[in-house]
């Protein structure tokens, strides 16, 4: 884990924040980043409509597998991706950006131990990457606060993706300590503002985000790395990301 104050820089806590763990989907970020700035610099066009066709089925998870809409605009997955992390919507969007604007992007970011691997897959054979991507905790934790700060390739840029994170549904991990709503919490009442994205798969859990109130913000990030061997090992991994969520509320709130 690595937790960063906002405010001045400082390490808050940190724990293995160098060693480079799966990820998931938290991965997406730097494919998020790199679909933004080709929508400001003009290199993509939002409003281009991508055929689910396609895209190679994906029926492990998502959304836009169950919608009747067969084909949507490239802004329209990435809201999908941000918000929902939908598969199918992560494969069109690096189908269309490629894998190696994706892998540029994340070098001019000075990520040096974070990658997006792959595209997502309902089983992974043996000629496969292991998995979707990799990261560590102190680059992802850094990666949040970079985008919050408007330094993610620039302030448009920055600003854009953190309103798509803000969208996130999943706060099941380090969000549920906040008592958030899932579905509507980019204005939350109490003055808290959070953006986060998670990433699951099996026998991973991972989560990067940001998280400020009255007294502070963090940016913070936790790979758990677990055996899924029945449901109570799952729920240790998951114990683990609510204790952390705890503690971010009682330093920032």
């Amino acid at each position: 884990m690595h937790v960063t104050d906002l405010d001045n820089g400082a390490e808050v806590l940190a724990g293995d924040d160098h060693v480079t763990m799966p990820i998931a989907g938290l991965g997406v970020v730097p494919l998020l980043i790199e679909v933004a700035a080709g929508f400001e610099s003009g290199a993509l066009d939002p409003l281009e409509i991508v055929d689910r066709s396609a895209t190679d089925l994906v029926t492990s998870a998502g959304v836009w597998r169950n919608l009747r809409a067969p084909a949507l605009p490239l802004v329209d997955l990435a809201v999908l991706a941000a918000t929902a992390g939908d598969p199918m919507a992560v494969n069109a969007l690096l189908a269309r950006v490629g894998d190696d604007r994706v892998n540029e992007r994340v070098d001019s970011l000075g990520l040096t131990n974070t990658a997006l691997l792959d595209r997502f897959r309902d089983e992974r054979g043996p000629d496969d990457a292991p998995h979707l991507a990799v990261g560590t905790t102190r680059e992802l934790a850094g990666l949040f606060s970079a985008l919050v700060n408007s330094a993610a390739v620039d302030v448009p840029v920055s600003a854009q993706v953190s309103e798509w994170l803000s969208l996130n549904h999943d706060l099941s991990l380090v969000a549920a300590s906040t008592g958030l709503d899932p579905f509507a919490h980019d204005h939350d009442a109490h003055g808290l503002l959070f953006i986060n994205k998670t990433g699951r798969e099996r026998g991973v859990r991972a989560e990067a985000g940001v998280l400020a109130g009255p007294r502070a913000g963090i940016a913070y990030a936790m790979i758990v790395c677990f055996d899924d061997l029945s449901i109570t090992h799952r729920l240790r991994a998951h114990d683990a990301f609510r204790v952390l969520g705890l503690e971010l509320m009682e330093y920032t709130h």
